[in-house]
């Protein structure tokens, strides 16, 4: 019943429905109206209530509400259903402990993370309100051994929605970072569940820095955030909501199709390593090489300093500049 309410309230967006009118359509009294209106302003829903006109729904662009975020997309599969938190220890980790009773396409998203994770066991900064903290739960009929190519699925998306919702020259650091003018704007992790020959669900997290200004001193010379490059806010909801609507179709590429053929266009075309020196670092190893092609299958083919030309496999590794990050 609150759900049908919110619906009511979304479809006269800045409009006065009264309460015996949202009674009428919902065939409940006023008083269960008054209460299921309370309960959506506790999960953070702006209502305003007038006498004798009463609720109106305003735009909140101060958190990423799953009614708002889904009124704002046009996907059939993917954030069908979403979790919301003010706070989560990860987004990742939770999707995980609940990855095997949810649909495929269920989206978990948080204020805030205490124990955001990257790659490598790496923290990530997840101050509350600014940025964008995201997992989403597949399942895929693939191999395990295909479940890697998700994260450049989820790189191509991010990368065309920052650019999209902002103009800013996102680039795509191979295979799962986005970055702006060298500095890190993204991370991306996805981490799998799964049999010799079956994948029982992937989690694909994403972390965009957005309103940041205050980063940390030990990642200010390696990441920024979108507000710091284009000098003024952003609205969050309209970047996941762009980052939804372009997965979603890459997405049902790959799975629908076998193919990530648009999916390495993007990842081609805006690349920032192809063309350029870089370190490899493979355990305790740093190999310096040249990034020269991604193959169809999102591989990096590499040519080291001796002459000798590798594939390297998503996961496999972590890139950098000779110079820093790139």
């Amino acid at each position: 019943m609150k759900e049908k309410i919110l619906n009511i309230l979304m479809n006269n967006m800045h409009q006065y429905i009264s309460g015996e009118a949202l009674a009428e359509e919902c065939g409940v009294s006023r008083a269960a109206v008054w209460k299921h209106i309370n309960g959506l302003k506790k999960e953070g829903y702006r209502i305003e209530t007038l006498n004798k006109k009463g609720y109106k729904l305003i735009n909140n662009n101060e958190k990423l509400l799953p009614a708002e975020i889904q009124s704002g997309i046009n996907t059939h599969k993917i954030a069908t259903g979403i979790i919301h938190f003010d706070t989560v220890d990860s987004t990742n980790s939770y999707a995980k402990s609940i990855a095997e009773g949810q649909q495929t396409g269920t989206v978990i998203i948080s204020e805030e993370q205490v124990g955001g994770r990257g790659r490598m066991g790496r923290q990530w900064s997840s101050p509350r309100g600014e940025g964008i903290f995201m997992s989403i739960i597949l399942k895929p009929k693939i191999s395990p051994l295909e479940g890697s190519k998700l994260t450049q699925i989820a790189a191509a998306a991010v990368c065309q929605a920052i650019r999209k919702v902002t103009g800013l020259e996102a680039k795509i650091k191979w295979p799962n970072d986005i970055v702006i003018e060298g500095k890190k704007v993204c991370g991306i992790l996805t981490e799998m569940s799964a049999e010799l020959n079956e994948v029982h669900y992937l989690v694909v997290g994403i972390g965009v820095n957005v309103n940041n200004t205050d980063l940390p001193d030990e990642i200010k010379d390696k990441a920024t955030s979108l507000k710091v490059q284009l000098g003024k806010d952003i609205n969050r909801r309209d970047v996941v909501c762009a980052i939804i609507n372009l997965f979603e179709p890459l997405y049902d590429d790959f799975v629908q199709d076998g193919t990530l053929e648009k999916t390495i266009e993007i990842c081609r075309k805006e690349s920032a390593v192809l063309g350029k020196s870089i370190i490899i670092l493979q355990k305790d190893m740093e190999v310096k090489a040249k990034a020269i092609e991604i193959t169809n299958e999102g591989l990096l083919k590499v040519q080291y300093e001796d002459g000798r030309e590798d594939m390297i496999i998503s996961g496999e590794v972590s890139i950098r500049g000779e110079k820093g990050y790139v």
